[in-house]
């Protein structure tokens, strides 16, 4: 098995690649993250009584011109911590939107005044490592626990099939693992959940449909949905994204202003047509380098698989979302987390930094609004006692 897909290209000899490419590897690769994005969107459409056409249609456009911009992995993704408020909370869908306006405002000032860079120097690797730490031990529970089981032991079966086909087959350039484990998920939905002659005669086109945020809208929304997002879009969306794309693709670099603009940007246009807000992400990056994908390609391919989905096939969204057996996203989801993880070995020699990161990472997950807690947690142990164990170490 070829183990790059795990060991990102040393920065000594970074291999370039081109910006976009279209084969059997980004087509692997372009489903890498559906496991975190799918059953976000599927729970906020159905939780908040979004519009399906609105929101996978504007969810595909954000991957498309996000895959053309970037010319790497770098997919759009739903803010998780709003999702999981709306979906818990079954907040509206005009507080969405507002929220995704008011966050987008404030990721542009941020990133226009230049405040986000300083903000980013100031966080050492070890506590974007945490970060990413987090993210990962986060994921892998979330599959372990929520989504392998969720089929009972015909659940269980299919996911360690999906498991044992994704094993032999990760690294594969010629035979890439995840067409042929959706493929499986597929199967297994036709034959026992899913009638295809229901999702045929639910075939037409809808456009989005334009929707005018109210200034009531955007203050609770920034009040309720935004503030609590804010930390853990700092620290996955920026930082930690900006340290994967230098880890996988050196050769390419990404700036933190880079990422704020377009995070801004994305948002300060999906609410206007009904679409989600969405931000960029470490593990969304992860998901897709696992699975095969090398350049925007493969985010390109992703998109245009929610633009198809929103313009022809949401009137029968309901029907679609078995197709995509839970155990299946889970596997996929498990080995997206298990990439954030193997991330944090660079750093394993230095017992600070490995302190440092275990703490932040444990308290991401474990502690309410982990990922604030965790970044400040991790400053103070760098900046009062690590530089202070290296010292110790040195002498």
């Amino acid at each position: 098995m070829d183990v790059t897909i795990t060991s990102p290209p040393s920065e000594a000899t970074p291999k370039r690649e081109p910006r976009i490419r279209f084969d059997r590897n980004e087509l692997s690769g372009a489903f890498g993250d559906m496991g975190t994005d799918f059953p976000l969107i599927a729970g906020m459409i159905l939780a908040a009584g979004l519009n399906p056409a609105s929101v996978l249609t504007l969810f595909g456009t954000m991957q498309i011109l996000t895959g053309l911009l970037y010319g790497i992995p770098m997919p759009a993704q739903p803010l998780k911590a709003m999702a999981v408020i709306v979906i818990s909370q079954k907040a509206s869908g005009a507080m969405l939107y507002g929220a995704g306006l008011a966050i987008g405002l404030v990721m542009l000032v941020l990133a226009g005044t230049g405040l986000l860079g300083w903000l980013a120097n100031a966080v050492p690797k070890s506590v974007v490592r945490g970060i990413q730490f987090g993210l990962g031990l986060q994921l892998a529970t979330l599959a372990l626990r929520d989504y392998v089981p969720a089929e009972g032991t015909a659940g269980l079966v299919l996911a360690g099939l999906a498991f044992l086909l994704t094993l032999l087959l990760l690294g594969n350039r010629r035979v890439p693992p995840a067409p042929l484990v959706l493929a499986l998920g597929f199967a297994f939905a036709l034959i026992w959940r899913v009638h295809p002659k229901v999702i045929i005669q639910g075939m037409r086109f809808v456009p989005p449909a334009l929707h005018v945020p109210s200034r009531h809208d955007i203050w609770v929304g920034f009040y309720l949905l935004a503030i609590p997002q804010l930390a853990l879009s700092f620290g996955n969306s920026i930082l930690a994204t900006r340290q994967i794309a230098a880890d996988l693709f050196p050769a390419r670099r990404v700036s933190i202003n880079k990422l704020g603009l377009t995070y801004g940007a994305m948002n300060l246009i999906n609410p206007w047509f009904g679409g989600v807000p969405t931000c960029h992400g470490s593990g969304g990056m992860a998901g897709h380098y696992t699975f095969g994908a090398r350049t925007g390609g493969s985010v390109i391919i992703y998109g245009f698989f929610y633009l198809i989905l929103g313009l022809f096939f949401s009137v029968a969204f309901q029907q679609i979302i078995p197709l995509f057996p839970k155990p299946i996203l889970g596997t996929m989801l498990l080995f997206e987390a298990l990439v954030l993880l193997l991330l944090c070995r660079d750093m394993a020699h230095s017992v600070a930094d490995l302190t440092v990161i275990i703490i932040v990472g444990l308290s991401a997950v474990t502690l309410p609004y982990g990922y604030l807690v965790g970044l400040l947690i991790g400053l103070i142990l760098h900046y009062a006692f690590a530089n202070r164990l290296r010292h110790l170490a040195r002498n």
